[in-house]
């Protein structure tokens, strides 16, 4: 059978599983809780039932008695367990050959492995309490040795199914998730601990390497407790494979007993009983080759060697990787400024990106231009096109003007006579009114672009304003006040143009429609099927001329009588003659409010006058859909944009503002210190893969040189 592998000084891995353990080194201080704790090295991790006779497995392979000792469960915290094989230097003593390094205790030795033990259990105790409970943050352990092969192992708790203590009583899903997270990586070999008295078709173990590695690839079963198998039977179908096949293998062993344990029986002991039950069993004497803790430490080195071999060029692209990921969210930091000069360069170089950043995104020059959704520029000629443009082409400028109004209107303006012809007067005022309600909407799109300025000058801060909470407050504030500021003069002119427009009724226009041709149009309408009215103006001429102060249109006015007038005379004479009459006409009393009755020709005068109503206000309409959004354009958007540059230098760049502005977050001075480090951690595991990489290239120059000689 195999050597105590206390004796063995091997090169097995010598190179590749000292790197690992190396990087192990350089990333655990760092990666806890870190984006490197997403990567994950080649190691192996030991999975079992509780006193499956893990711990003894472990200290087999270490050749020393370390681990704590218990009924219940021993291993409520992680344990990182790295082994480093370092042959005994001239003249050093047994003792101070082998020792054990913590991490939590970095530079202080254990040459005394029951204060490891000791320091385990107590460092258990603080991170899970006095009473069973468990922890996933791991312990991370070295052990180094002349007498160990190299190799980096996981101690997990074990699987238990009965809470005790102050376990939670769901205690089994989170041994078991916490053992997932391990084995479930792809770089992780797992070995599987079963002990030789239950059922391996039912192991745990096996179980959950199952369903971490499916085909098996991974997997190495251990069968532990050989010696105390029901006499008669053996494990030698389940140490070949027969009854649940893994890819990697099995290796059987013994293990001490606990009443060797309570006796102190050394592991030499125990392995020295090992070598010798194989040997004279006629069933493992015949499988020499997977059986004994030697056997196991080999296998072991070998197939993490050979693992590390195969993950190690992914290994290398993870870890530049994550530098190049690092480095990129290190610039977005920014360097620390200790100088004015430094300061200064700073601010202006914010300022100047903010303003190009601003303009871009106005004049849609953004590199990171938005695909799902209008954005910058865009979205403002959105408000121009599809929202005021479209409002005002959607208002009839009829529509909150009856028919009584125009009839009101006209018969005012012609006070108590008779209108002739349909007045101006009523027209102008009629037409003003619908002119001056598009001062509201022309407003509403100035406040639209406004606020859309004020989203864009805050979409488009630039990453190194996240650094300095103070200059994006104020320059905030500079943003908002330049464009109030720039919103009073696009006010101003917005109302002018509607006052302009309020202010002077151009019936000259060439496109107006004019009296003769409403007049015609309202004939038209009248003599059609559809009109409403009886055709009484058929042969009434109109106007002839264009737009004048009034608009041909006759009035059918019934003339009175010559006999009337004189019935009325008489009768007024009559009645001064006669007082005595007692015969008295009544009028009934005027309404407070009198309307104007209807009639037809009533009728055709508001035709024309809704007619030219129409007309007159597209015509304005027009003019305000092209020349609101050139006011907007000119007074607050393209006005901003050119003087936004200088007004940040005369309002911002200051020197005894510096050191105010440019005061870093607490956050960002956390995060660039936090990524200074990783990426300080990173860069050294790189050299040590490169070192190594070189290492061996020298080496195979080196052989085949000699062989070249030969």
């Amino acid at each position: 059978m195999g050597k105590n592998p206390r004796s063995l000084v091997t090169t097995i891995g010598s190179s590749l599983i000292p790197l690992i353990n190396k990087l192990q080194d350089i990333l655990a201080p760092v990666a806890a809780g870190s984006e490197l704790s997403k990567i994950s090295l080649p190691q192996v991790a030991v999975v079992g039932s509780q006193s499956c006779g893990k711990s003894s497995v472990l200290e087999a392979l270490v050749g020393r008695d370390f681990l704590p000792r218990g009924c219940d469960i021993c291993t409520r915290r992680p344990l990182v367990l790295m082994l480093e094989n370092r042959p005994a230097e001239d003249g050093t003593g047994a003792e101070e050959s082998e020792w054990g390094e913590f991490r939590h205790l970095p530079e202080k030795r254990f040459y005394d492995f029951t204060k490891i033990r000791r320091e385990i259990q107590a460092e258990t105790e603080r991170e899970a309490g006095l009473n069973k409970g468990v922890s996933d943050k791991q312990i991370r352990l070295k052990i180094t040795s002349p007498h160990v092969l190299n190799m980096t192992l996981v101690d997990l708790p074990g699987i238990t199914k009965v809470p005790v203590g102050d376990q939670p009583s769901d205690i089994e899903s989170r041994i078991r998730k916490m053992i997932m997270s391990y084995i479930s990586q792809e770089k992780c070999i797992i070995l599987a601990v079963t002990p030789a008295n239950a059922d391996l078709a039912t192991s745990d173990a096996l179980q959950l390497a199952r369903e971490a590695d499916p085909t098996g690839f991974r997997t190495i079963g251990v069968i532990t407790k050989l010696d105390i198998m029901d006499r008669g039977t053996d494990a030698g179908n389940f140490l070949l494979g027969k009854v649940v096949p893994l890819k990697l293998g099995y290796v059987g062993v013994v293990n001490r007993s606990q009443e060797d344990i309570n006796k102190n029986s050394s592991i030499a002991a125990a392995l020295a009983y090992e070598e010798k039950f194989f040997r004279d069993n006629p069933v493992y004497s015949s499988l020499s080759d997977r059986c004994g803790i030697p056997q196991l430490a080999r296998k072991l080195n070998q197939i993490l060697e050979q693992h590390i071999s195969i993950v190690l060029p992914g290994l290398k692209a993870e870890l530049n990787s994550q530098m190049h990921a690092i480095h990129a969210e290190l610039e977005t930091y920014g360097t620390v400024m200790e100088s004015k000069t430094d300061l200064g360069a700073t601010l202006l170089n914010i300022l100047s990106k903010y303003v190009e950043a601003f303009t871009a995104m106005l004049d849609g020059n953004n590199p990171e231009m938005l695909t799902k959704e209008l954005s910058g520029g865009s979205r403002i000629l959105y408000i121009f096109q599809s929202i005021f443009v479209k409002s005002l082409e959607e208002v009839d400028p009829c529509d909150d003007v009856t028919n009584d109004d125009i009839r009101t209107a006209i018969q005012n303006a012609s006070g108590a006579r008779n209108p002739l012809f349909v007045p101006e007067v009523p027209f102008e005022v009629l037409v003003r009114r619908q002119i001056a309600r598009l001062l509201d909407p022309s407003l509403q799109c100035l406040r639209f672009v406004h606020e859309e300025l004020i989203k864009i000058s805050r979409t488009c801060e630039v990453t190194e304003l996240q650094r300095f909470p103070v200059l994006r407050k104020r320059l905030d504030e500079v943003m908002v006040k330049v464009l109030r500021d720039r919103v009073e003069p696009a006010q101003r002119m917005v109302e002018n143009l509607i006052e302009m427009e309020v202010d002077y009724i151009n019936t000259s226009h060439p496109k107006f429609l004019g009296g003769n041709k409403a007049t015609e149009l309202a004939m038209q309408q009248l003599q059609s099927p559809q009109g409403s009215r009886p055709q009484q103006l058929n042969n009434e001429k109109p106007v002839s001329g264009g737009p004048t102060r009034t608009w041909g249109l006759p009035v059918f006015i019934e003339s009175w009588k010559a006999s009337g007038a004189s019935l009325i005379s008489r009768s007024f004479g009559e009645r001064n003659r006669s007082q005595s009459m007692p015969f008295v006409i009544q009028l009934r009393e005027p309404p407070s409010i009198l309307s104007v009755e209807v009639t037809e020709h009533k009728a055709v005068e508001i035709i024309v006058t809704k007619l030219l109503l129409r007309s007159y206000y597209d015509i304005v309409r027009k003019n305000i859909q092209d020349l609101v959004p050139k006011a907007i354009m000119h007074f607050l958007v393209n006005l901003t944009k050119r003087a936004l540059h200088e007004t940040f230098i005369q309002m911002l760049y200051r020197e005894n503002l510096f050191e105010e502005l440019l005061q870093e977050q607490d956050e960002f001075v956390l995060k660039r210190k936090h990524n200074q480090e990783l990426l300080r951690v990173l860069e050294q595991s790189m050299q040590a893969l490169e070192k190594f990489e070189f290492d061996v290239s020298s080496h195979q120059k080196a052989h085949f040189s000699k062989l070249g000689k030969l």
